[in-house]
């Protein structure tokens, strides 16, 4: 029985006993984010992936012990996706907002990374990322439980406007658009002035203005805030 206290990638690849190894848990892993590439998370059961691979579901329980596991796998997997081979500029604002947009554009690729229903664990991949991402704060004077945090916080912007956006592009009309639509029927120069002058100085070129560069903005601003000079 599996020890609940260790991530998946302290236990062994594959159980001792049983017939010559057939898989990997990295073939096991790419079935399943194959699955819910296409059909989202809760097409990815032990059941479909031994499917998808030609075997019994027993088999799979060799290598994985859990579903839990290979969410875990499936989201350390494609955690190696983001970019983190470019230089560091010294600059700990622009050197993470360049990684923010590296880790939006993987939940953009992979949806279901939204729909976990837990934090994943960290493997390899996860750790080689919040490694980067505190090199990056390595010139800062924060200590180091305050970068924790706001490796943390970036995380969840990522997740934030990953979801926005995927809506956004989902949606058979324009979210935004609407919102603001909804904003100046309602809103009165008496009960709202600052609203009313807000949606006045809002240019139609800010309303469809590209949401990644919005993203990126926005990241700038928060860790501008965060980060002493």
């Amino acid at each position: 029985m599996a020890d609940e206290s260790m991530t998946v990638w302290e236990r062994p690849e594959r159980g001792t006993r049983g017939p010559a190894p057939e898989r990997t848990r990295a073939q096991i892993t790419a079935a399943a984010i194959e699955l819910a590439d296409a059909n989202g998370l809760r097409a990815v059961s032990m059941r479909q992936v031994a499917k998808q691979l030609g075997t019994g579901p027993a088999s799979l329980y060799r290598y994985v012990a859990t579903r839990d596991d290979l969410l875990d796998l499936m989201a350390d997997a494609v955690a190696g996706e983001i970019d983190l081979g470019a230089p560091l500029s010294g600059d700990p604002v622009e050197d993470l907002a360049v990684l923010a947009g590296s880790a939006k554009r993987v939940h953009l690729r992979h949806p279901w990374l939204l729909h976990l229903p837990s934090e994943p664990r960290l493997g390899p991949n996860g750790m080689d990322y919040l490694e980067h991402a505190l090199r990056a704060l390595a010139p800062s004077s924060l200590p180091y439980p305050a970068q924790m945090e706001t490796v943390g916080l970036l995380n969840g912007l990522v997740t934030l406007f990953a979801r926005t956006e995927l809506h956004r592009l989902s949606s058979p009309t324009d979210p935004q658009r609407a919102h603001a639509t909804s904003l100046a029927a309602n809103a009165t120069e008496e009960r709202h002035p600052r609203i009313v002058a807000a949606l006045a100085k809002a240019s139609d070129t800010d309303a469809h203005q590209d949401t990644h560069a919005l993203f990126e903005r926005m990241v700038r601003r928060v860790l501008t805030g965060l980060i002493p000079g």
